[in-house]
């Protein structure tokens, strides 16, 4: 009671605590057993622990052992385990401790250059540095070496000792000379005897090399001459012989006695009926190329001259209504040319040579504008219809592409690249818009002018190449020449269907690029074929309607006179144009 009295009395009436003190009258306070939640604890295993530090610390964990009743340590864990009764491993290490066929490897983060360093100073003076010491003073090895060579490491000789070095080795050089003057000659000659290696201390072949510059011998001499000769004449034009740029006027006068150009077209051409009719005889043959003529094409609209591209490099000009006579001869080719293009008004031209070059000509004074190459051989050459587009140039290449070139600025401003083989025709359908192009891989690809990407591809397994196309004067189909002997007409709206009503067959064209055209009304059909002939089919019935013997050879190329309705030009390879 005497310490609850205690405990009620500890707040004064200002609320402070107060002093617990005990009066001398009141009896001592008992002091009742300790209570506590928490479950009774064997603490004999802590005393045995306690007990056995000493051992414990010192010696490793035994693998064997499924309890461990204290926290070892990291050395503890890791330490070796000593002695052959391991269970697990011969080497006494278990196995989910071993990375290594042979044990344990531990990584060790040591630069390559400096294990080098200490390997290599260990295999040469016999002593390194302890990779375990943390200070780097501590060497092992050959103590006496160590000491005599300063503990030098091999890539740290000093001045001198390099110096030295040299001056040893020279000695041994000039030592080894003089002891081969004693020696016997067939054993300094014999590559498998320790004499010869001694004077050689290279490998057999080493010598090789060196004898390369000896001189050329007089037959290597001639065979490298005979070479580079041969060599030249195949690379052509492209560096020995530049042919330069030149053409030769063959007419009376450039200008007549009012001033007006030899090219332009005479007042009164025009044309005098719609309706055409077959040619029935030859009027007037051209000769002047000297070899076979590759492609033919009018002056546009008037017809009034034709231009021809020779395979003698040469592309000349003709007249067609007066004199019948060459006027100009254009010479800028080093090859055989391939195709021609006449820009909208005929006042330029463009020309593709197996040379690798395009070149731009102006048609009255024989300059050649500019000239275009990518170091391919350009198959075809197309400026862009539109008369706002004249500078737009479109070259199908060897390689593939479809480059296109803008002629003001002399930069490559598009390539169209999905064909498969060489592109063979470039032809402007649905108002130049948009293209078709014709190649070696037996597909048609229809393009949106400007963008490289193809809206529309035709290839079929029973098509074959096609190496001309022509469109037809009402412009909604596409006559194309198959090298199955046949003409194929597709139409060019969106679809770009095969029309299968109408084909045109009986010549033999397999293997020949033969030009393929229309009348200028679109009633005739006609090609050229391998055997020198001229064919002509009615449009609408699709039969022949007559043929033609023209050239000795292939007939390459035809071209119906854009006034003149019954007069028709072809050329051939036995390098003449005629005139039908």
């Amino acid at each position: 009671m005497d310490l609850l009295q205690s405990y009620t009395d500890q707040n004064d009436d200002d609320g402070s605590p107060k002093q617990l003190t005990s009066s001398p009258e009141a009896s001592p306070p008992r002091l009742l057993p300790s209570k506590t939640s928490a479950p009774k604890v064997d603490d004999t295993m802590l005393a045995l622990t306690v007990a056995n530090a000493y051992r414990t610390l010192s010696k490793p964990i035994d693998p064997t052992q499924h309890l461990v009743a204290f926290n070892p340590t990291y050395d503890q864990l890791w330490a070796p385990i000593l002695g052959p009764s391991h269970p697990y491993a011969k080497d006494g290490i278990a196995q989910g401790m071993r990375n290594h066929k042979l044990g344990f490897v531990e990584d060790a983060s040591i630069e390559p250059f400096v294990f080098d360093e200490q390997y290599n100073t260990f295999h040469k003076y016999g002593y390194a540095a302890d990779p375990s010491a943390s200070a780097g003073n501590n060497f092992i090895g050959d103590m006496e070496a160590l000491q005599k060579n300063d503990a030098i490491s091999v890539y740290n000789i000093p001045q001198h000792e390099q110096k030295k070095r040299k001056i040893e080795k020279k000695k041994e050089m000039s030592e080894s000379e003089d002891v081969e003057m004693e020696l016997n000659p067939a054993e300094v000659d014999n590559p498998a005897s320790d004499v010869w290696l001694m004077k050689n201390r290279k490998s057999p072949w080493s010598g090789k090399k060196e004898g390369l510059q000896t001189e050329l011998t007089e037959e290597q001499k001639k065979y490298a001459e005979e070479y580079a000769k041969k060599k030249g004449e195949e690379k052509g034009g492209e560096k020995g012989e530049v042919t330069a740029d030149k053409s030769t006027f063959h007419g009376k006068e450039e200008r007549d006695y009012q001033g007006r150009s030899w090219i332009a077209p005479p007042k009164d051409a025009k044309a005098t009926n719609d309706h055409c009719y077959i040619p029935k005889r030859l009027v007037h043959t051209w000769s002047g190329h000297t070899k076979g003529v590759s492609a033919i094409r009018f002056f546009p609209k008037h017809g009034h001259l034709i231009l021809s591209a020779g395979m003698d490099t040469k592309v000349k000009i003709w007249d067609v209504f007066n004199s019948g006579k060459c006027m100009r001869t254009y010479m800028g080719h080093s090859q055989a040319v391939r195709d021609i293009s006449f820009c909208n008004d005929g006042s330029k031209f463009l020309t593709a040579g197996y040379d690798k070059k395009i070149k731009y000509w102006d048609t009255e004074t024989g300059q050649v504008i500019s000239t275009f190459s990518t170091g391919k051989i350009p198959y075809v050459v197309k400026l862009n219809p539109d008369d706002d587009k004249q500078n737009i140039l479109l070259a199908g290449m060897s390689d593939k592409k479809i480059v296109q070139w803008d002629m003001n600025t002399g930069q490559i401003t598009q390539e169209y690249d999905q064909h498969l083989g060489a592109v063979n025709t470039i032809t402007f359908v649905d108002n130049n818009r948009r293209f078709v192009t014709s190649s070696d891989d037996k597909s048609l690809r229809v393009w949106e002018y400007g963008i490289p990407v193809v809206i529309k591809y035709i290839s079929e397994p029973h098509m074959h190449s096609m190496p001309s196309i022509s469109v037809h004067p009402n412009t909604n189909w596409l006559a194309a020449q198959s090298l199955d002997n046949q003409i194929l007409i597709y139409s060019t709206r969106e679809r770009f269907q095969l029309n299968k009503k109408k084909r045109f067959a009986g010549h033999i064209v397999a293997g020949y690029a033969c030009q393929v055209n229309f009348s200028p009304d679109g009633r005739f059909v006609m090609s050229g074929d391998g055997e020198g002939k001229c064919w002509f089919w009615d449009w609408k019935t699709c039969k022949v309607f007559r043929t033609l013997k023209c050239h000795e050879g292939v007939c390459i190329g035809c071209e119906w006179h854009p006034l003149e309705q019954s007069k028709v030009a072809t050329c051939g390879w036995d390098g003449l144009i005629k005139y039908w």
